[in-house]
Protein backbone atom coordinates (compact mmCIF):
# COMPACT_ATOMS: atom_id res chain seq x y z
CA UNK A 1 0.00 0.00 0.00
CA UNK A 2 1.58 3.43 -0.85
CA UNK A 3 0.50 6.40 0.92
CA UNK A 4 -0.90 8.87 -0.97
CA UNK A 5 0.64 12.38 -1.29
CA UNK A 6 -1.81 14.25 -3.32
CA UNK A 7 -4.63 12.95 -0.74
CA UNK A 8 -3.29 13.86 2.34
CA UNK A 9 -2.22 17.55 0.52
CA UNK A 10 -6.01 18.17 -0.40
CA UNK A 11 -7.31 17.22 2.68
CA UNK A 12 -5.05 20.07 4.74
CA UNK A 13 -6.03 22.39 2.03
CA UNK A 14 -9.59 21.89 2.93
CA UNK A 15 -9.12 22.03 6.82
CA UNK A 16 -7.09 24.78 6.70
CA UNK A 17 -9.70 26.53 4.40
CA UNK A 18 -12.88 25.46 6.23
CA UNK A 19 -10.54 27.05 9.17
CA UNK A 20 -10.50 30.09 6.91
CA UNK A 21 -6.43 30.23 7.23
CA UNK A 22 -4.25 31.03 4.93
CA UNK A 23 -1.35 29.34 3.50
CA UNK A 24 1.23 31.92 5.43
CA UNK A 25 -0.02 31.66 8.72
CA UNK A 26 0.43 27.87 8.27
CA UNK A 27 3.70 28.20 6.82
CA UNK A 28 4.50 30.63 9.78
CA UNK A 29 3.40 28.47 12.43
CA UNK A 30 5.33 25.33 11.23
CA UNK A 31 8.48 27.88 10.48
CA UNK A 32 8.24 26.47 6.47
CA UNK A 33 7.81 28.63 3.04
CA UNK A 34 4.90 29.16 1.84
CA UNK A 35 6.00 27.36 -1.55
CA UNK A 36 6.31 24.37 0.96
CA UNK A 37 2.51 24.07 2.27
CA UNK A 38 1.56 24.67 -2.02
CA UNK A 39 3.44 21.84 -2.58
CA UNK A 40 2.53 20.09 -0.14
CA UNK A 41 -1.17 20.49 -0.24
CA UNK A 42 -0.91 20.09 -4.69
CA UNK A 43 0.97 16.75 -3.28
CA UNK A 44 4.06 17.65 -5.41
CA UNK A 45 6.31 17.38 -2.28
CA UNK A 46 6.24 14.20 0.80
CA UNK A 47 5.60 15.73 4.05
CA UNK A 48 6.94 13.95 6.41
CA UNK A 49 5.57 12.71 9.62
CA UNK A 50 7.13 15.39 11.81
CA UNK A 51 5.89 18.09 10.01
CA UNK A 52 2.66 16.55 9.19
CA UNK A 53 2.27 16.17 13.12
CA UNK A 54 3.13 19.34 13.44
CA UNK A 55 0.07 20.68 10.66
CA UNK A 56 -2.37 18.52 12.50
CA UNK A 57 -1.41 20.17 15.98
CA UNK A 58 -1.94 24.07 14.53
CA UNK A 59 -4.95 22.42 12.16
CA UNK A 60 -6.31 21.29 15.52
CA UNK A 61 -6.63 17.73 13.47
CA UNK A 62 -6.00 14.05 14.18
CA UNK A 63 -3.14 13.06 11.79
CA UNK A 64 -5.03 10.11 11.49
CA UNK A 65 -7.37 11.91 9.19
CA UNK A 66 -4.68 13.87 6.86
CA UNK A 67 -3.20 9.90 6.40
CA UNK A 68 -6.71 7.82 6.19
CA UNK A 69 -9.51 10.50 5.53
CA UNK A 70 -11.17 9.48 8.48
CA UNK A 71 -10.42 10.27 12.28
CA UNK A 72 -10.16 7.39 14.13
CA UNK A 73 -11.79 8.72 17.39
CA UNK A 74 -14.93 8.79 15.70
CA UNK A 75 -17.57 6.39 15.89
CA UNK A 76 -18.30 6.06 12.02
CA UNK A 77 -14.55 4.85 11.69
CA UNK A 78 -14.81 2.42 14.37
CA UNK A 79 -18.27 1.16 13.04
CA UNK A 80 -17.06 1.55 9.42
CA UNK A 81 -13.54 -0.66 10.82
CA UNK A 82 -16.09 -3.19 12.38
CA UNK A 83 -18.21 -3.57 9.50
CA UNK A 84 -15.31 -4.53 6.88
CA UNK A 85 -13.41 -7.00 9.39
CA UNK A 86 -16.94 -8.82 9.71
CA UNK A 87 -18.04 -8.92 6.47
CA UNK A 88 -14.22 -10.16 5.63
CA UNK A 89 -15.04 -13.52 8.23
CA UNK A 90 -16.40 -16.71 7.51
CA UNK A 91 -19.79 -17.89 8.67
CA UNK A 92 -18.06 -19.60 11.89
CA UNK A 93 -15.85 -17.15 12.73
CA UNK A 94 -18.67 -14.76 12.84
CA UNK A 95 -20.73 -17.16 15.13
CA UNK A 96 -17.74 -17.00 17.65
CA UNK A 97 -17.75 -13.18 17.72
CA UNK A 98 -21.30 -12.60 18.22
CA UNK A 99 -20.64 -15.52 21.57
CA UNK A 100 -17.69 -13.03 22.27
CA UNK A 101 -19.67 -10.16 22.08
CA UNK A 102 -22.53 -11.40 24.17
CA UNK A 103 -19.99 -12.30 26.84
CA UNK A 104 -18.24 -8.51 26.35
CA UNK A 105 -21.96 -6.92 27.00
CA UNK A 106 -23.17 -9.11 29.87
CA UNK A 107 -19.34 -8.70 31.85
CA UNK A 108 -19.18 -4.83 31.12
CA UNK A 109 -22.79 -3.75 31.76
Amino acid sequence: MSVDYKAIGQRIKEIRKQQKKTQEQLAERISVTVGYISQVERGVTKVNLDTLSEISAVLDEDIAYFITGTAINTPSYMQDSLNDKFTSLNYTQKQILLELLDVIQRNYE
